[in-house]
C-alpha cells in the first residue's frame, strides 16, 4: 500500500475538469492506497484573495472532498495551513533551491503574466510556491502523488529538492513518483477545446461548475464546441471538441471509448449531447445535495479537526529531524 497525497487551492468553484481529474480519482485511490488530502490554503494566497470569501470557500471545499466520496474513516483530510510544518519546511527547501530552477517554471510565467494583465502584484510567493508544493510532499514521506500534466513540472522540482537535501544531510526524504491518470486527467474547455477546463476561466460557457443547475449543465453541453463533421469518433488531434465530450462520458460512466463510439454509430451530435448532459446531471447534482447537507449540520470542522491532528503527528515527527539535520534551534 502506497501513501498518497493531493490538495486543491480553496480558490473559487471547482469544475467538472477537477471532479474528473481530481476528486474522482481521490476517491479510488482511497480504497487502495492511504491517503492525505489537502484543503491548500496557503497556495491559494499567492494571488490576492478576499479573507472571508477564502474562509468560506475552505469549508466548502473540504464539505466537497466528503461530498464527493472521501471517507475521513479512510483517508485523513486537512486544511494546509493548520499544519504550521508545511510553511516551516517550505523556507527550509527555499534555502536549498535556486532562483534559476524557479525562474524556470512554466506555471509561474503564465501566472504572472496573467496578474500583470489585470494590474496585479507579482508575489514572491507565486515565484516560490513551487517550493511550498514540495513541502507538502515530502513533509509526509509520499510515495505517489496524483497530478495533471500541467504539474509534472513542479513534481520534477520536488524530486530535485528532496534529493539535494538527502545528499548534503543525510537520507531524510522519501523522492516521490508521480501518478497521472491514462484517462480523464486534463478535461478541456467546452469552446475552446485545446486549453484545459479551467475555474479561473472569465468565460462561464467554457466550463462546467459543480454548483451549476441541472438546466445550466445541458444548456453548456449542448452549445459545445464540436466540428463540422456528421460522425462520432475520437480524434483528440484533429477532433479535439468530440474527443473531450467522449473523454468526459467514458470518466463518468465508465464505458470504454470504443463502445460509446460504437453505441452512437449512425446518431449525431444532438443525441449524443443530450445523453451526455443526463450523464453529468445525474452524476453533479446528488454531490451538490450532499455538500450542502454536510455544511448544515456542522460535522465538517470535526472532521478537519481530527485530520488536522492526525496530519500534525506525522509532520512535527518530520520537521523535528530535518530542523536536527540542519541544525536550527538549541541543543541541550
Amino acid at each position: 500500500m502506497a501513501r498518497i497525497l493531493s490538495g486543491i487551492q480553496p480558490s473559487g468553484v471547482l469544475t467538472l475538469g477537477n471532479y474528473i481529474g481530481a476528486l474522482k480519482n481521490f476517491v479510488k485511490l482511497q480504497n487502495e492506497h492511504e491517503c492525505l488530502f489537502m484543503v491548500v490554503d496557503l497556495h491559494a494566497i499567492t494571488v490576492p484573495q478576499d479573507r472571508l470569501a477564502l474562509r468560506k470557500n475552505i469549508k466548502e471545499l473540504a464539505a466537497l472532498y466528503v461530498a464527493c466520496g472521501i471517507d475521513p474513516q479512510k483517508s485523513i483530510l486537512f486544511v494546509q495551513s493548520e499544519v504550521p510544518a508545511h510553511a516551516e519546511l517550505s523556507w527550509i527547501l527555499t534555502c536549498n533551491a535556486s532562483m534559476g530552477e524557479l525562474s524556470r517554471m512554466t506555471q509561474f510565467k503564465d501566472k504572472s503574466a496573467k496578474q500583470e494583465s489585470v494590474g496585479g502584484h507579482i508575489s514572491a510567493g507565486l515565484f516560490s510556491y513551487p517550493v511550498l508544493m514540495a513541502a507538502d510532499v515530502i513533509l509526509y514521506d509520499v510515495d505517489m502523488v496524483p497530478v495533471g500534466d500541467d504539474q509534472k513540472q513542479h513534481m520534477e522540482l520536488t524530486r530535485d529538492l528532496a534529493e539535494r537535501f538527502n545528499a548534503r544531510f543525510g537520507e531524510t526524504f522519501k523522492v516521490p513518483e508521480v501518478y497521472i491518470p491514462e484517462q480523464g486527467a486534463r478535461i478541456m474547455s467546452l469552446q475552446e477545446p485545446e486549453k484545459k477546463m479551467s475555474k479561473s476561466d472569465d468565460n462561464s460557457k467554457n466550463i462546467i461548475l459543480l454548483t451549476d443547475p441541472p438546466n445550466t449543465i445541458r444548456k453548456k453541453i449542448k452549445s459545445a464546441i464540436t466540428d463540422s463533421e456528421t460522425t462520432i469518433a475520437y480524434d483528440p488531434v484533429n477532433r479535439k471538441g468530440i474527443s473531450n465530450l467522449l473523454e468526459i462520458y467514458a470518466v463518468i460512466t465508465g464505458e470504454p471509448i470504443d463502445a460509446l463510439v460504437t453505441k452512437y454509430e449512425g446518431k449525431g451530435y444532438g443525441d449524443f449531447k443530450s445523453d451526455l448532459a443526463e450523464v453529468v446531471v445525474a452524476e453533479i447534482e446528488p454531490i451538490q445535495q450532499r455538500q450542502q447537507e454536510i455544511l448544515a449540520s456542522g460535522e465538517i470542522d470535526d472532521i478537519l479537526d481530527a485530520g488536522r491532528d492526525a496530519a500534525m503527528k506525522m509532520a512535527v515527527r518530520k520537521i523535528s529531524k530535518v530542523k536536527h539535520k540542519v541544525g536550527l534551534g538549541r541543543k541541550r
